[in-house]
């Protein structure tokens, strides 16, 4: 006969949470034990962690939800991970592309590449795997080609509440800076070619 692992199913439980936690009530309905039994489930699990000290997660109450956090003396080594360049800073075709995204949502790549007047492929994967952007749909056109929009991990990476606190784009770009910027290009391209 198998027993049910209700500390195991609990543990998968609030991995899949993430950051949002689940409450002592949804953690019930979904265990299907009333919140007494859930609360001692929550105990058990918190117990093993707390036995373990090789364990490098516990669990947490915040904001009435339980979640799984990392602990204090590991807080050094996530700091190095979230400062490292690879996860943290995105490349100009990526901040470029993404910016697209958020003001021209939903759009095609092939809107993007029109606008930045280069391929986009790898910065859509990049901001893809970051979570930043998501595929929204399917144009309506031949081809029927993906729509992409931004997500809530975009929102939250920005620190906005909404899209509408997206700054206003100028409505018009004076003439002298974009022959300006064009001029720089070019004297920067002469450059490259001569030297």
């Amino acid at each position: 006969m198998n027993l049910i692992n209700w500390t195991s199913i609990l543990e998968s439980l609030l991995f899949a949470a993430g950051d949002e936690g689940l409450t002592l009530k949804q953690i019930a309905e979904v265990l299907e034990v009333d919140e007494l039994r859930a609360s001692e489930i929550i105990e058990d699990l918190r117990q093993e962690y707390k036995k373990n000290d090789t364990r490098g997660i516990l669990i947490v109450q915040l904001a009435g939800t339980y979640q799984l956090a990392t602990k204090k003396e590991n807080s050094a080594y996530l700091k190095k991970l979230v400062d490292s360049p690879n996860t943290s800073t995105l490349s100009q075709a990526a901040l470029e592309t993404l910016a697209i995204i958020a003001y021209k949502q939903p759009i095609t790549r092939a809107e993007i590449e029109e606008i930045r007047g280069v391929k986009t492929e790898r910065p859509l994967h990049t901001l893809t795997a970051k979570a930043l952007i998501k595929e929204v749909g399917r144009s309506e056109g031949t081809g029927r080609a993906y729509l992409y929009g931004t997500t809530k991990e975009f929102l939250d990476y920005f620190g906005l509440k909404s899209l509408d606190e997206l700054p206003p784009l100028p409505e018009k770009v004076a003439e002298e800076y974009v022959q300006e910027e064009a001029d720089l290009f070019f004297e920067k391209f002469q450059e490259t070619i001569n030297s």
